[in-house]
């Protein structure tokens, strides 16, 4: 069990009347329960939320008239997770349940169909299965360099994997394609984790589909991911967005924050090619 508090400012100026859409709240998730939350908003507004059934995945919506906009939310999280068994397998394809089926294909940002004949000839002959995966985290984690501002909200799994460079979304994004090459279902996570690479943001990370279970990787190495407070979960990174707007907006500020309150030592790789994992609920 790991206990975290968990908070993000978010701070605009809206230049026109707008609509907005945050995704910020820890998700209603089996493998973590929220002890207290708090979400504070702009007066003027009424906003509305919703769950999706099948996520988890929490959104709040409203809209707001030009000036300022403060959004708050803050929580203290438990969340309880265990170590993934390493023999886990792959399921062929015509075994994949229907629910499952969607996280095989291509997307916007995944371009599994585009890279397939590449990652087959780079992982198409190892042992299939946790390995299989593990070796591409492994790979991601060797050869993508962690680079803030070299891509942007737009920018794609093939276009991370021929400039070598990216932020944690890209490298998620970059794992989730090489597992669908490869016919593993595999999507995006989001949540708070503290790391030790400042400032404080949203992290992501992916999860694998093997042997009738999700479970979740790191290939930034960065995240400890069994304390994971998990926010959202896609098919890529346009499902769990922080916030999507219509309208004219700036933002002017945005923060986030997470006080860990375990005190045992944070298993965060740094000088070894093993990245952190964690075995999720199959959800």
């Amino acid at each position: 069990m790991h206990l975290s508090t968990v908070e993000t400012v978010l701070e605009y100026k809206v230049l026109s009347p707008s609509h907005f859409c945050f995704n910020i709240e820890a998700a209603h998730w089996p493998t973590q329960k929220i002890l207290s939350e708090r979400l504070a908003i702009s007066s003027g507004v009424a906003p509305h939320s919703y769950t999706d059934p099948r996520s988890g995945n929490r959104f709040i919506r409203f809209d707001a008239q030009p000036g300022p906009l403060l959004v708050n939310y803050k929580a203290e999280v438990e969340v309880h997770t265990s170590a993934p068994d390493t023999a886990l397998r792959e399921l062929p394809v015509g075994q994949v349940p229907d629910d499952i089926f969607p996280y095989l294909l291509a997307t916007r940002y995944c371009e599994s169909d585009v890279l397939c004949g590449e990652v087959v000839r780079m992982f198409g002959e190892l042992p299939c299965g946790f390995a299989r995966v593990r070796a591409i985290v492994d790979w991601i984690w060797r050869h993508i360099t962690y680079k803030p501002g070299s891509t942007n909200s737009n920018s794609t799994a093939q276009e991370v994997f021929e400039q070598r460079a990216g932020v944690c979304r890209d490298f998620a994004h970059l794992g989730i394609t090489f597992c669908r090459a490869l016919n593993i279902p595999a999507r995006i996570v989001v949540g708070y984790v503290w790391f030790d690479e400042p400032p404080q943001d949203f992290h992501a990370l992916f999860e694998a589909w093997l042997d009738g279970q999700w479970v979740l990787f790191d290939p930034t190495g960065m995240a400890p991911v069994d304390r994971l407070v998990r926010i959202g979960t896609g098919r890529d990174a346009k499902d769990v967005a922080f916030a999507t707007m219509f309208g004219q907006v700036q933002m002017t500020r945005k923060e986030v924050m997470v006080l860990e309150h375990d005190p045992r030592p944070r298993n965060v790789p740094v000088a070894t090619p093993a990245p952190a994992l964690a075995r999720a609920a199959a959800v």
